[in-house]
């Protein structure tokens, strides 16, 4: 009885979690289907007035080459699916959007700055290089494929719905489940009472003493009673487990992130002043950054280069400010004699950002060649009083960047060189690794 009762139970609990979940899934597409309809869909758009005059094969080919990186014509890809792009914006308009996105933005222009914040200020690829002609020729193409009939649409699914952008878990879905177990357990518990007081009728038909419950008896007895019910119990058993499951789940997937960490720090040191208000560049005190691996801790005669004379004594009475006290103590520093003893110790900075042993990032390959801005990572550090983590740092987290990121190559030696090898290789020259980067201190030094 015990089991079938569970059964049941459970039975009851996954017909309703496929009901639910099949009503998010169809609302999502739902959505995603409306999404993909709007004007943001013109990150890859032609003049659509000449879209029936193109040649559709020549534009095959351009799309092949210059879209499907990005864009599919059913499904998003890294941008959304162009199906009836012709239909929703005007030519002129598309026109400019293709060659250079980013200057429509920039002149103001309500519909392309609309679209551009809508797609997360994802920056599409610029394309001067395509004529009138050849954009005219890929709407051709998309147009054509895009108005036959999808085969088997109603059902479709395999590569095309593995395809989909993974969104995450909807916050509708995770609302649904949790109402959907309180649904349940209220519903078993009716199911329940119901069933007592049909097997006590029963009972008492076939003049079978049955034990009344008494009114007034002590929470201590209802309890015991609550806990000999062996489907209240079951059920209950099965709550703990799927909620100690996912605790774990999210504990163990959190490891090693830590994000918000702010430890005090020996000495109170302000970015806020520092790079806030004084502006003063982030790379004068982490000047490994634009070099090498580390940006570095900045050396105590960094501080010195202004605190030999800035003291901050107006603000504490005629005294040195406590904060730098701290540093003159540290390099053994007398600031009447502006001697420097035989004592120096270290400061112990405590360290925020630490990537693991396996994960191998360079800050000058990033901040030297990219030519990202220490906000990136960091965040609003100017603006932190005292520094924390503001990114995850996880792996994830990075390969989002570097699948959004766009790579700037003009005036760039380091990629200047990355395209002379291409050149070289295009004409059956001898490349060595050197030519390639193979002799940087970064390939084999940690």
């Amino acid at each position: 009885m015990f089991f079938r009762s569970v059964a049941k139970s459970l039975f009851l609990v996954s017909s309703l979690c496929i009901g639910i979940q099949s009503y998010a899934q169809n609302s999502t597409d739902t959505n995603a289907t409306a999404v993909q309809g709007t004007a943001g869909s013109a990150t890859a758009e032609a003049p659509a007035a000449a879209a029936a005059s193109g040649d559709a094969a020549a534009g095959g080919a351009l799309f092949k080459q210059k879209c499907t990186a990005c864009h599919g014509l059913e499904r998003a890809v890294v941008g959304p699916a162009l199906k009836g792009i012709t239909d929703r914006r005007d030519a002129a308009w598309l026109n400019k959007w293709i060659k250079n996105s980013q200057a429509l933005v920039a002149s103001g222009d309500p519909e392309a700055v609309k679209v551009f914040n809508e797609y997360n200020k994802v920056v599409m690829t610029p394309f001067p290089e395509l004529s009138d002609a050849d954009i005219t020729n890929i709407l051709a193409y998309i147009k054509t494929e895009g108005d036959k009939p999808a085969a088997g649409a109603a059902g479709a699914t395999g590569a095309e719905g593995e395809a989909k952008a993974d969104e995450g878990v909807s916050d509708y879905l995770l609302g649904g489940l949790i109402v959907l177990v309180l649904v349940a357990l209220f519903i078993i518990l009716v199911l329940n009472r119901v069933i007592k007081t049909l097997e006590r009728l029963l009972m008492q038909k076939q003049g079978i003493a049955v034990e009344e419950e008494v009114a007034g008896e002590s929470t201590a007895i209802r309890f015991r009673r609550l806990a000999k019910n062996k489907k209240f119990v079951g059920f209950t058993v099965i709550l703990i487990v799927i909620f100690l499951g996912s605790l774990g789940w999210m504990t163990m997937w959190n490891t090693g992130v830590h994000q918000g960490y702010q430890p005090e720090q020996p000495i109170k040191y302000s970015h806020q002043l520092h790079a806030g208000t004084l502006k003063i560049d982030c790379q004068y005190c982490h000047f490994g950054a634009y070099k090498s691996k580390n940006a570095t801790i900045p050396s105590l005669n960094v501080c010195m280069n202004c605190h030999n004379y800035v003291t901050a004594s107006d603000k504490y009475n005629g005294e040195t400010s406590p904060e730098i006290a701290k540093i003159y103590k540290a390099l053994d520093y007398d600031p009447d004699t502006k001697t420097y003893g035989d004592d120096p110790k270290p400061i112990q900075w405590v360290r925020i950002h630490n990537l693991p042993d396996l994960a191998y990032f360079n800050h000058s390959q990033h901040v030297k060649v990219a030519g990202i801005k220490c906000q990136e990572c960091h965040g609003p550090i100017q603006t932190m009083q005292e520094v924390y983590q503001y990114s995850p740092l996880t792996m994830k987290w990075c390969i989002n960047c570097h699948k959004t990121k766009d790579v700037n190559f003009k005036g760039n030696a380091y990629y200047d060189k990355i395209i002379a090898a291409h050149d070289q290789l295009k004409k059956g020259q001898h490349i060595t690794p050197a030519l390639l980067g193979g002799i940087e201190c970064g390939k084999c030094h940690y």
